[in-house]
């Protein structure tokens, strides 16, 4: 059973924490991670790209000049694709390119990318992160004890102090574990997660 430091919002080790073997501790599925982050990305796009065909721009109906007999190329319109102002080839058009993929692949990923922040020493679990007020410096002086230039801090449930102490700090973010993904998981190199919330991962996940 995988076992981690438990800290304060100052960097300092108050504990050891241990963590479900289902969930932190097992083989890593590169290939799940993989298909995981692709799919996200591909559901973030939003296929807006648009351009006109020959058959959509305007002009053109007359044939330019007559077949034979000019010593030009023979020329059926003027916005055929090779013309200046021409219709595009193959012109992209609005489209969804969002998809999914299987539960279990899903769960899968999510566990191999919360393993591997295990495994490579980049979870830190916090025994609370209570702000009263918002202030970026609270944030900045607890990121900078545990040495994270980037770092996803997860709380159990939308925290506004919290969020509006890290949102001007680069490389910071903040997310309820409702929102934990595959892809902020690895993008960040710190997984900073309060106590609260790692019990509420192991409960979905488990």
């Amino acid at each position: 059973m995988p076992k981690v430091g438990l800290y304060n919002i100052n960097g300092e080790q108050v504990g050891d924490l241990e963590l479900s073997e289902n969930v932190f501790g097992i083989e890593v599925n590169k290939e799940a991670m993989h298909q995981v982050v692709k799919m996200q990305l591909a559901n973030k796009r939003q296929g807006t790209q648009s351009a006109l065909t020959r058959g959509e721009v305007s002009g053109g109906g007359i044939k330019p000049w007559r077949q034979k007999g000019t010593g030009r190329a023979r020329q059926g319109s003027i916005r055929a694709p090779q013309w200046i102002h021409g219709g595009v080839v193959f012109a992209p058009k609005p489209r969804d390119y969002s998809y999914t993929l299987p539960k279990k692949i899903k769960r899968l990923a999510m566990k191999s990318a919360l393993s591997s922040k295990v495994a490579e020493n980049e979870l830190i679990v916090l025994d609370s992160l209570k702000i009263e007020e918002p202030k970026t410096k609270v944030i900045a002086n607890m990121l900078k004890s545990f040495g994270a230039k980037k770092a996803l801090i997860v709380v159990l449930e939308k925290d506004e102090p919290v969020y509006r102490s890290a949102r001007n700090i680069e490389g910071a973010a903040v997310l309820p574990v409702n929102n934990l993904n595959v892809y902020d998981i690895l993008k960040y190199e710190k997984f900073i997660i309060t106590r609260d919330a790692v019990s509420k991962v192991e409960e979905v996940l488990a």
